[in-house]
This record gives C-alpha cells, structure tokens and sequence, in this order.
C-alpha cells in the first residue's frame, strides 16, 4: 500500500488532519480497533475557546497555573489564538454547540477557569465533535480507512520515516508507505487498572518512537480525574464530568461534610479526595449533584442515563465517586508544526507532547490542542508534499519481530513511566 499520507489513529487529531491536507492528497487511516473506539469520542465536559480578545489574559493565565507554569508559552499562545478558527471550522462541519434562550452561544464555566468559556453539547462534546468530522471524512474520496490495524513499527530508511508496518485482524502484517506519517493513536489509560480511557490505548506509538530514537517528553505527567462513579467491577471508569462540579455539585466526606473547593485544577483536587478517602477509610466520596436542580437532564443527559443504569437517581441521591487515571500530558516531543526529531514523522493529540499542558491539563483543552495542532501538522505537510519523493522500496518483514510487541511495548512505557516519576519523587499510587 502507498499514500502521500498514513495517519495512524481517527480521533479528532487524525480526522482533523486530513480534512485540512489537500484535496489531491492520497490519505490512508488506521486505527486499532474500529473507528468510532477512541476516547476523543468520550469526551464530555466541551472545548475552550477565546470568546474574545479581553479574555487572552485570563485564558493564558489559567492554563499556566493549572500546568503549574511548566506550560511551553509558545504552545500555549498558539492554541489560544487558533481557537476561534477551530471553533468555526467545527461548527461549519455542523458540530452544534449549546445556545442560551436568544440563541447565542452558551459557555460553562469548569474547575481552574476564573471565567465561563467552555462550549459544549449536553455532556457528549466530544462525540458531537468526532462524529461530524468522521462524517466529512468518509465523504472524501482521497481518504481510505482501515479498521483493526494495529501500528507495530515505523519504517525508518536512512533517518527518515517512510511510512508504517500494520497487523491487520487476519493476523497478517503488511507495510504501508508514504511521503509523511501521522501518529495519532491516543493516550496509556490501557496500562492503568482504573482508568477513563479504552483499554486497547496503551501508548504503543510512544515505545515504537523510542526504540528509533525519537524523544519523548514528559511522560511521567499523568492526570488522574477526581470524580470517575465509583464500582467495584474492573475496567474503564465510568467520567464524572468536571462541568457537573462547575455548574455547582458539591463533594461530601462519608458524615456528608464538605471537605474541599470543587473548583481546584484537577491534580489539586485528586490529592485532596484521596486524603479524605484514606481519612474515612472508604473507598469513595460523595458527590451530590442536587445544587444543579431540573438542569441536570438537560445538560448533563448522558451522566443522568448512565447513573440511572448502575442504581442511583442523581436528581435525588449523592453518587459514589473516586479519582482515576484520565489524561497523559506527556508523550513523542514535537516542535510547533507538530512535527518530531525524526523527519516526515509527526504526532498529534494524546500521543503527542508539545508542552501546551506543562504538569496538568486545563480542563477542556484537550480537544482544543488536538485540534489546533493536528491542523497545523496538516498545512506543515501540504507545503512539503510535491518536493518530497514517495520511497517504497519493499522492506522485508519479520513477523515473529512483532509476535508479542503489544506485551512488550506496553513494558517498555511502564518502565519508562515508573523511571521518570521515581526521578522526579512522584507517587504513582493510582497506577
């Protein structure tokens, strides 16, 4: 298989990469398991966005302190600024954001934002975001997308990428080649016990880079979310909206007592609800969305559904809550244009580190960055295209390489992980 392009990964950072290459541009997309199994499709809360010039202080000032000022400026300047573009090339797709009652658009307000700039659609954004660009996708007929092809290796021919080798369902491995490549292939929830994210995500792209020598940043920088329900079953965790603690749900220790400020960033709050736990001795805090009156059906819809599903009526009861992994600021290091230390190989999203996050993540930048930077890759490449010659000259495979690379893989990033938290003193309890 050849194509100027192969994107590995169709969340919005893949999708929104090829709906901004041009229309000429042979696109191949691959993805792990089938295309709408990512957790870009999760996403609840919304997506920040400059509502307007007056509030680029105060955007910019959020973001650093949540990352506790660790943040690249740069990163954090562009995706700022590129906002509005973003917004209106979504909403151009058809993405349909909340509207108050004279039609304008509505903003939430969520924990570390000293203002309400948030969009959002009910608490499935992320799904109102990936579905219509997935939609326009399928309608180019200069992309192709294969479903249930793992990425096991980049092809690397003298210093440069050339393209990627694949693991089709059949158990078949099979090379694709192209001009540049796009590693988009999400975050490490998959390595964690507890964690929001889909199991099949466990950072492959990141050992694959490091066994070529691509540099990686900041891979002990891990966000573990403070209100995920509570259950006893093993697997991915079901997300407690942050929007739901910023249109005012309150926590309750175990004698129902407010112990904290909903309102901390994220990694603030988890420690704070993990002192509590160990404190009462329980597994879990309460979270009581009672403050948020008839507003919870129709803002939070889906939070509603679901907590209904496991037992508890949120409209007349507190929920069990507890913190777990959620969201990898860390990931392959890239330069503005999202590109890496190796050329033609770029990377984007989860899996990608451009230094926007620094030690934690604003809430709802993540779909934002994805976004912004993912399009910058794609106009970085659109200028590069004609004076970059396709190489396919055929590589031999070696399948019993690749036998057990998901196992190994998934030990070199624990490996990793574990070397630079014990470097940098970090508990890793909720590993």
């Amino acid at each position: 298989m050849e194509a100027d392009v192969v994107i590995a990964g169709t969340g919005v950072a893949g999708l929104y990469t090829a709906l901004n290459l041009p229309a000429d541009t042979k696109i191949i997309m691959v993805t792990k398991a089938a295309v709408d199994e990512n957790d870009s499709f999760l996403a609840q809360g919304g997506i920040c966005v400059l509502k307007d010039p007056s509030d680029y202080d105060s955007y910019f000032e959020d973001t650093m302190k949540a990352g506790h000022y660790e943040n690249n400026k740069r990163s954090v300047e562009i995706m700022i600024k590129s906002s509005p573009d973003v917004i209106k090339d979504l909403m151009d797709c058809g993405v349909s954001f909340a509207r108050d009652e004279n039609g304008n658009l509505d903003y939430t307000k969520e924990g570390a934002h000293s203002q309400p700039r948030i969009l959002f659609h009910e608490d499935v954004t992320g799904k109102e975001i990936t579905s219509h660009l997935l939609a326009k996708v399928k309608t180019l007929k200069n992309v192709e997308i294969k479903e249930y092809f793992t990425v096991v290796d980049i092809i690397e021919r003298n210093g440069k990428c050339v393209g990627v080798i694949g693991k089709t369902r059949s158990g078949r491995y099979e090379p694709i080649y192209a001009k540049f490549t796009m590693l988009a292939t999400g975050g490490v929830g998959g390595l964690y016990t507890h964690s929001t994210n889909y199991r099949h995500l466990k950072g492959d792209s990141l050992a694959i880079c490091l066994r070529h020598g691509v540099e990686l940043e900041n891979i002990d920088y891990v966000q573990i979310h403070p209100t995920t329900l509570y259950s006893k079953k093993r697997g991915r965790r079901f997300l407690i909206s942050e929007s739901v603690r910023g249109e005012g749900a309150k926590l309750y220790d175990k004698n129902m007592n407010r112990f904290v400020d909903e309102l901390l960033p994220r990694d603030l709050l988890t420690k704070a609800i993990k002192a509590q736990m160990e404190k009462d001795g329980t597994p879990y805090v309460w979270l009581s969305m009672a403050p948020l009156g008839d507003e919870i059906k129709s803002h939070f819809p889906n939070i509603y559904k679901r907590c209904l599903e496991e037992g508890y009526d949120v409209t007349k009861e507190c929920i069990p809550v507890v913190p777990a992994q959620h969201y990898f600021m860390g990931g392959v290091k890239v330069g503005e244009m999202s590109e890496t230390a190796m050329p033609n190989l770029y990377a984007a999203g989860e899996t990608s580190c451009n230094g926007v996050h620094g030690r934690n993540r604003l809430a709802s930048n993540s779909l934002l960055e994805s976004l912004v930077f993912a399009k910058r890759a794609a106009l970085d490449m659109a200028k590069k295209l004609k004076n970059t010659p396709l190489e396919y000259e055929p590589v031999t495979i070696d399948a019993q390489k690749y036998e057990n690379c998901a196992e190994e893989y998934a030990k070199i990033i624990r490996d990793e992980m574990e070397m630079e938290m014990k470097e940098h003193g970090q508990d890793n309890d909720e590993a």
